[in-house]
């Protein structure tokens, strides 16, 4: 995705950050899900400096901010696990007033991933274009 994100063939990417890439979850399983990519990629968080690592989680909290404007969500969730993908990446999850009540307080991966709507331009362009102008 970073790859993609560089040549400008990647419709989810948002915008370049300082460290990376800002990109929308492939999986819009709650509305304004993104992801945080370092360029260049790197297979954990502990390999970067510290000015690096510094400044990761700083475009980090940059995105949850921008994303919680645009979207009017409640808080923001993050997450870095990389156990399945073992490249860094950083999940950002705004969590609404609106979700299931029994889903309010669980993590985002309680919810059923398979049918959340794919990343659309076309459904989704517009909201990436807002977190977009919140985050530059």
């Amino acid at each position: 995705m970073v790859e993609a994100c560089r040549a400008g063939t990647e419709p989810a990417c948002i915008a370049r950050t300082g460290c990376g890439w800002a990109v929308m979850g492939q999986r819009q399983v709650l509305r304004g899900y993104c992801l945080l990519l370092p360029d260049p990629v790197v297979p954990h968080l502990n390999v970067l400096s510290p000015a690096q690592r510094s400044a990761f989680m700083t475009d980090l909290g940059t995105l949850g901010e921008a994303v919680r404007e645009a979207t009017g969500a409640l808080r923001i969730n993050y997450a870095i696990f990389g156990n399945l993908d073992p490249a860094l990446h950083a999940h950002v999850h705004p969590r609404f007033a609106d979700e299931p009540e029994a889903m309010r307080t669980g993590h985002p991966w309680l919810y059923d991933w398979t049918q959340a709507p794919e990343f659309n331009p076309a459904e989704h362009g517009a909201l990436r274009d807002r977190i977009r102008r919140h985050l530059l």
